[in-house]
């Protein structure tokens, strides 16, 4: 092999070499876009499955509240139909 080729295959060689690492280094560089992506995706999903823990109480709350005021309300239309009662005195 002369020298000329020599140095055209240590050129294609470098050549490939650093097509090679440009590629993978912009790959790296999106490995890290998405771990930053997942990462705030996990906290978004976090704080989504804490607000419907706190929706599913509030609305447990306000169906108890309801029954109580239905049971409540019997009460009070009983009182309210029945005849007054006269005062003592």
């Amino acid at each position: 092999m002369s020298l000329n080729q020599q140095h055209r295959t240590m050129v294609r060689m470098l050549g490939v070499a650093l097509v090679a690492s440009v590629a993978f280094s912009g790959c790296a560089t999106y490995k890290d876009d998405f771990a930053r992506i997942d990462s705030r995706l996990d906290s978004i999903d976090s704080r989504v499955q804490g607000a419907a823990q706190s929706a599913e109480s509030a609305n447990q709350s306000a169906q108890q509240a309801n029954r109580r005021l239905d049971a409540l309300e019997g009460r009070v239309q009983q009182i309210e139909s029945a005849p007054r009662r006269v005062p003592r005195g």
